[in-house]
């Protein structure tokens, strides 16, 4: 067995499953302890699991949303900008028509929701990360084949090193570990 990690070089402790069944099950009860900071990694969707983990970030979706209404305005506006400014009469056509305006409106709508999507997904992952400690523990590439692991990170304010230990090893998993916060190795 391992020497505990000193307290400031802690970036949480992590639980590995072999079963999801067993991982949502541990979830719910650090849960019913006081544990709020905890993540899942898990190599398939789990139904209910962001529910449990009380995931409710919708920034993406609204970033996607204000990129869609920017790009339709900007699609619209430039449209009316130009038949305005370069008045053309064509056969008695309205200046400002538009039926002939929305092609380009939906197009740059959807343009700019998907670049505003991405843009706010790569953010807000702090992507591209090249390091996380996460990548420090010898099991964790398992997680995108048939393990499943449960994070709390040392920022909860129930997050004590030997009473997480405790509270993760009563949960029976395969095994647990500290994770350090440090830099990447060379």
């Amino acid at each position: 067995m391992r020497e505990p990690a000193p307290a400031g070089n802690v970036f949480g402790m992590i639980a590995q499953f072999d079963d999801p069944d067993r991982l949502k099950d541990g979830i719910r009860r650090l849960r019913d302890q006081g544990y709020r900071r905890m993540e899942a990694h898990t190599p398939f969707p789990i139904e209910g699991l962001a529910e449990m983990l009380d995931f409710r970030d919708n920034r993406i979706a609204w970033a996607t949303f204000a990129g869609g209404v920017l790009g339709a305005a900007t699609g619209y506006g430039m449209q009316v900008y130009t038949n305005l400014d370069y008045v053309i009469d064509i056969g008695g056509r309205p200046l400002i028509s538009n039926p002939a305006f929305m092609l380009i409106t939906f197009e740059l709508m959807v343009l700019f929701a998907v670049l505003a999507g991405i843009g706010a997904m790569l953010l807000l992952n702090r992507l591209p990360r090249l390091h996380h400690p996460l990548f420090d523990v010898p099991a964790f590439h398992m997680a995108s084949t048939d393990r499943f692991f449960l994070v709390v990170y040392a920022d909860d304010d129930r997050f004590d090193p030997a009473a997480t230990r405790a509270a993760l090893e009563a949960l029976s998993p395969i095994g647990i570990e500290d994770v350090l916060q440090g830099e990447a190795p060379e």
